[in-house]
């Protein structure tokens, strides 16, 4: 058995139904008498170019130890699914270890949105105390031209 690297793009209006696709594809390849390594969920992204006049999709990437005729069962499933815009197989030399490269920058990007919404809420935190505070502690303008008269 050989080990392969799987990635197909799903049309974002089936963004639901992801789960049930990749739990059917690992279906098939441990029917097969394959291994499914790493199963990542890239979630929505950015096309590089419009697919069917659509400019986002949803992307998958499964990591599996499978035979040839596994591998082109798994090819018939995704040319005939309407929802699978795209799909690229690659056979790579080992399983992963790990998460992937694009793994990482989907975690590194959710982790900057939690820390801008963490920031957002702490100034707007701030903002409400400076908004209690008395205002007091600066003078006012009627205040400001007693002092310049005074002097």
């Amino acid at each position: 058995m050989r080990h392969y690297e799987v990635v197909f793009i799903v049309h974002p209006d089936q963004s639901e139904q992801v789960n049930a696709m990749i739990e059917r594809y690992e279906a098939t390849v441990t029917a097969g008498g394959g291994k499914v390594h790493r199963v990542e969920d890239w979630g929505r992204r950015q096309l590089a170019y419009p697919i069917q006049k659509l400019v986002k999709a949803h992307y998958v990437c499964l990591n599996v130890e499978i035979n040839k005729e596994t591998l082109e069962e798994l090819e018939h499933a995704f040319r005939y699914n309407d929802a699978i815009l795209r799909s690229l197989i690659t056979q790579t030399k080992e399983a992963p270890e790990g998460p992937s490269v694009m793994m990482k920058s989907v975690e590194r990007e959710e982790g900057r949105r939690s820390d801008a919404d963490d920031d957002s809420e702490t100034s707007n935190e701030a903002q409400d105390s400076t908004e209690d505070e008395p205002a007091s502690e600066q003078p006012s303008a009627d205040q400001a031209e007693e002092k310049t008269e005074n002097a």
